[in-house]
């Protein structure tokens, strides 16, 4: 089932979970991977920028389990996905590493709020992954030198795939039963060597 809406839109998120609940009734699994990365220094970051960022990578993902969690499933796994950079420093992404520190918070703090209901609540914390947004949010060159850099300071000299992120969150909302409020990372070693 697709929707397509805005995460930070509440009237979205509202069709979002009239549709679930019409179609599914209830969710075994739910995965908040909706966001977006903008790369500016510091000193050149607006209001706008930072607004935007914390719309709909913290406020989207907060209220995508928010309105969903009416319909989850006793035993349900909730995965929200957060990055190395909420534990690594890096230049360019003080907006982007603050949302993603909220989500790995939010992390904790939902799991303690759902576990009552059987609701676990866990992140997944891609490092470099090939997803084709560096492509699409910068220059040739930029995108090209980033990557490079990436794949130089990663312990396992590669960007990783969608499906390896795929495979760590599926886990996470299925077969981790025991495991709440973790943060898992898919990083090739990057935030642990």
């Amino acid at each position: 089932m697709a929707v397509r809406g805005d995460v930070a839109s509440l009237p979205d998120l509202d069709a979002l979970a009239d549709r679930v609940k019409g179609e599914l009734g209830t969710i075994d699994a739910l995965f908040v991977n909706a966001g977006i990365a903008t790369l500016t220094p510091f000193e050149s970051t607006t209001e706008e920028m930072y607004d935007e960022l914390f719309a709909i990578n913290v406020k989207g993902a907060y209220f995508t389990v928010r309105k969903l969690a009416p319909l989850l499933a006793t035993g349900a796994g909730v995965v929200l996905t957060t990055s190395v950079a909420n534990v690594i420093g890096m230049v360019d992404t003080s907006v982007y590493a603050a949302g993603k520190a909220a989500l790995r918070s939010m992390a904790r703090s939902l799991s303690r709020e759902l576990l009552p209901r059987g609701i676990r609540v866990n992140a997944v914390s891609p490092g470099p992954i090939d997803t084709g947004i560096l492509d699409a949010t910068m220059t040739e060159e930029d995108a090209e030198r980033f990557k490079a850099q990436r794949v130089a300071d990663n312990p396992m000299r590669r960007f990783g795939t969608p499906d390896e992120v795929a495979r760590a969150a599926a886990f996470l909302a299925f077969d981790a039963t025991y495991t709440a409020g973790a943060e898992f990372a898919v990083d090739g070693g990057a935030t642990q060597l």
